[in-house]
């Protein structure tokens, strides 16, 4: 895993989404995400299989400049945070996650790389985040949804489950970049391929909205990413068991 500042990612701009402080309070009372958030339609076949079997359950994040790690330390960040959830869920399976980071590379650079970056890992998921640097580019929204729906083709080939995860949200980056059609096209390339998509963007900023955390606020907080990495860790680990179907008595 290389080594990343998490407020080195992406831009300036959209790290202070995670540089936040809390409203009234240090921290939130919870990380709860209305079900409709974490509800999918499409399902996760190979992870299924790997637990139901009792095989390695293998997971490859893939990023440009990843959200994966806070102040070089990993263990506070998402991809760890949702590891350690499933491990806690799924006490009988082993849980190997492995983090790419692709620095500043679109949607179509990354898609032509991915399949030097599932060799020799045979991931039975990977989780796809983009759609940052495009936005920032301002890549045509078309080439955008063809180069997301060439790299979820070539990780199926490869015998992956691909769930897609969208942008941060960071109200203080609306008025500077255009998100809605990088969103909206991730959608349609989830729908058209049957695979499910993580709406980290819709999950955020139900956070600010309803209090939870204060995205707008520049103030540096640590401890409040840690907690809001936290929050989307557990809330990864929830859509990919639902999305799975994976029942107590396979846990």
């Amino acid at each position: 895993m290389k080594s990343v500042s998490w407020l080195r990612f992406g831009i300036a701009a959209l790290a202070v989404s995670l540089a936040v402080s809390a409203r009234a309070e240090d921290a939130p009372q919870n990380c709860e995400v209305p079900a409709y958030l974490l509800t999918t339609e499409s399902s996760l076949p190979k992870v299924a299989e790997a637990v139901k079997n009792g095989r390695t359950l293998d997971i490859l994040v893939v990023g440009s400049r990843s959200s994966a790690i806070i102040n070089t330390s990993d263990t506070n960040a998402y991809p760890a945070r949702l590891q350690a959830s499933l491990k806690e869920k799924l006490p009988s399976v082993t849980v190997n996650l492995s983090v790419e980071l692709q620095p500043k590379k679109t949607a179509e650079e990354i898609a032509g790389n991915l399949v030097k970056l599932v060799e020799g890992k045979r991931p039975n998921l990977v989780i796809w985040q983009t759609g940052t640097v495009d936005a920032m580019r301002s890549i045509d929204p078309d080439e955008f949804r063809q180069a997301v729906n060439d790299g979820v083709v070539t990780l199926q080939n490869a015998g992956a489950d691909v769930i897609l995860m969208n942008l941060q949200y960071s109200p203080r980056t609306e008025t500077l970049i255009s998100v809605p059609p990088y969103i909206d096209n991730m959608r349609v390339v989830a729908q058209q391929r049957d695979i499910p998509l993580f709406d980290r963007f819709a999950i955020m900023r139900q956070w600010n909205e309803q209090g939870d955390f204060d995205l707008f606020n520049p103030t540096h907080g640590i401890e409040l990413a840690r907690q809001v990495h936290d929050c989307l860790g557990r809330a990864l680990s929830k859509f990919v068991i639902d999305a799975a179907h994976i029942g107590p008595a396979q846990n």
